[in-house]
C-alpha cells in the first residue's frame, strides 16, 4: 500500500477534491506508475457531469504519463524505472484487438467507464479506508500515482519531457490518429476540421504532415483560428458569423471537401460536417456526445457517396502509434507542445474551467 492524493469526484458536476488516499498493489498484469503530468481531456468533463453515468465517487483523468515504480509478477515487457504514457484499457485478446483495432475493443466499455477493475475491485481507497472508483481508463491519473495494465502502459524513449507526454495517450492521439490511421486523406486533398480544440489542432497538424493543400478549420474562437493557421491551417472559418457549410464550399473550389473531421460533440455541428463534403467524401466522427444524442441526416446526402464513420482513440494501436507521434515531435512535424500549460494537482479545477473556457487548449496537471 502506498500512500499519496488524487483527484476526487464525488457528486454530479460539482467541483473535484484533492484528498489523502491510499493506492494498492499492482495485481499480475499491472504497474504502479509514479505520475508526472495527465491531460486534462473533454472525457473526464463528460463524466464528472455524469454525461456517462461512471459510478461515483471515482478518480478520474485518463492522460497520464510517469515512471513504473512497481511491476506485478506476470508483466513481462515493462521494468521498474521505464517511463510510460498511459492510454485505453483493452482486453488484447477479442477479435478486434487482435486485428490492432483495439479502440473497438468487445470490452472497451466496461474496462474504461466501469468505474472499477473487471472483476469489481478498486486499487484507490479515502483516508477513511473507503473504496474510491478507480481504473477509469485502466489508470484513474489525476494522482500522485496510478495502477495501470500492462497493456495500457506504453513505454517511450526517456530523452523526452515525460510531463508533456500523457496527452498522446488519448486526446492529441485520437486528433492525430483520425486523420493518419482512419481516414487517410492522400497528398493533394481537402479537408474541413470542426473544432479547434486539442483534439482538432492535432488532426491539423496530422493533415499537413500527411500533404493536405486544403485545410479549413472551423471553430468559434478567433484565438483559436489564428494558432489553427500557425500549425498548417490553409484557411479559416468562424462559424459564428457565417455560413459554415457555404463558406467550405466556396473555399473548396469543388463544392466541398474530400473530408471531414467533426471533434465538438455537437450534433448540429455533425449535420454541417456531412453537408460541407463533396461527392463521394467521408466524415469522421470524434466528438463525444453525452449518451442518447441524435443528430439528423438528408437520407440522400449519404446515397450520393458520401460516408460517415465513427472513430475512437484515432484507429490506432497505442504502442506503436504514441512512439510515431514522438518521433515527429522531435522532428519539428508535430508541434503539439504548442497547445500545453501546466498546473499544479491543487490547481486542478482552475485547469478544467481553462480548458472549459477554451482559455487553454491542453491543460497538463502535474502532481
Amino acid at each position: 500500500m502506498l500512500e499519496g492524493k488524487a483527484a476526487v469526484v464525488r457528486e454530479k458536476a460539482a467541483p473535484l477534491t484533492i484528498e489523502d488516499v491510499t493506492f494498492g498493489e499492482p495485481r499480475e498484469d499491472e504497474v504502479l506508475v509514479r505520475i508526472v503530468g495527465t491531460g486534462v481531456c473533454h472525457t473526464d468533463m463528460v463524466v464528472r457531469d455524469q454525461g456517462y453515468p461512471v459510478p461515483l465517487p471515482l478518480v478520474i483523468g485518463h492522460e497520464g504519463a510517469g515512471v513504473v515504480e512497481k511491476v506485478g509478477a506476470g508483466v513481462k515487457n515493462l521494468v521498474v524505472g521505464d517511463h510510460v504514457v498511459l492510454a485505453f484499457g483493452h482486453c488484447g485478446t477479442c477479435d478486434n484487438c487482435k486485428s490492432g483495432l483495439p479502440g473497438y475493443c468487445t470490452e472497451f466499455y466496461d474496462r474504461n467507464f466501469k468505474g472499477a477493475r473487471m472483476d469489481g475491485s478498486q486499487s484507490i481507497c479515502d483516508c477513511h479506508g473507503h473504496d474510491l472508483g478507480s481504473a477509469f481508463f485502466a489508470q484513474s491519473s489525476f494522482g500522485t500515482y496510478a495502477i495501470a495494465t500492462e497493456r495500457n502502459a506504453v513505454k517511450i524513449r526517456k530523452d523526452v519531457p515525460l510531463e508533456m507526454m500523457g496527452p498522446l495517450g488519448c486526446g492529441i492521439s485520437t486528433g492525430a490518429g483520425a486523420v493518419l490511421n482512419a481516414l487517410k486523406p492522400h497528398a493533394g486533398s481537402s479537408i474541413a476540421i470542426f473544432g479547434a480544440g486539442s483534439v482538432g489542432l492535432a488532426a491539423t497538424m496530422a493533415a499537413k504532415a500527411v500533404g493536405c493543400t486544403t485545410i479549413i478549420v472551423v471553430d468559434l474562437h478567433d484565438e483559436r483560428l489564428a494558432l489553427a493557421q500557425e500549425l498548417g491551417a490553409t484557411h479559416t472559418v468562424n462559424g459564428g458569423t457565417c455560413d459554415a457549410v457555404e463558406e467550405i464550399r466556396e473555399l473548396s473550389g469543388a463544392g466541398g471537401v474530400d473530408f471531414t473531421l467533426e471533434c465538438t460533440g455537437v450534433a448540429k455541428v455533425l449535420e454541417q460536417a456531412v453537408d460541407a463534403l463533396r461527392i463521394p467524401g467521408m466524415c469522421g466522427l470524434i466528438g463525444a456526445a453525452n449518451l442518447g444524442v441524435r443528430a439528423s441526416l438528408d437520407m440522400n446526402t449519404l446515397l450520393f457517396g458520401r460516408t460517415v464513420r465513427g472513430i475512437i482513440e484515432g484507429d490506432s494501436v497505442p504502442q506503436v502509434f504514441i512512439p510515431q507521434l514522438i518521433e515527429l515531435w522531435r522532428q519539428g512535424r508535430f508541434p503539439f507542445d504548442k497547445l500545453i500549460k501546466f498546473y499544479a494537482l491543487d490547481e486542478i479545477n482552475q485547469a478544467i474551467a481553462d480548458s472549459e473556457s477554451g482559455a487553454v487548449l491542453k491543460p497538463i496537471v502535474k502532481p
